[in-house]
């Protein structure tokens, strides 16, 4: 399990969304358990390819993740898992 957390502009999206632990051995892995808890969160993320989205960003504790494209990064057991995305607007 990873401890994942997200940013208070998802909520505003999501209403139920807390942080918490998500299963997965890859970030591909921890996506799909996510979207499991909340529908239509995984679509947010990522896309029909399941590629990482141009505006979203995950890190694996303090690091970005690597593969965008296929988040076949690896999740170790305990790790932080946290999920941003760009904002703009003036």
């Amino acid at each position: 399990m990873a401890h994942v957390q997200f940013t208070k502009h998802l909520i505003r999206f999501f209403p139920k969304l807390r942080d918490g632990e998500f299963a997965g051995g890859t970030v591909a892995d921890v996506v799909r358990s996510i979207d499991r808890a909340h529908p239509g969160l995984g679509g947010y993320l990522v896309d029909d390819a399941g590629a990482l989205r141009v505006h979203v960003n995950i890190f694996l504790d303090d690091t970005l993740v690597e593969d965008r494209e296929r988040l076949s990064d690896r999740v170790p057991r305990g790790a932080t898992v946290s999920i941003f995305q760009a904002l703009s607007g003036g």
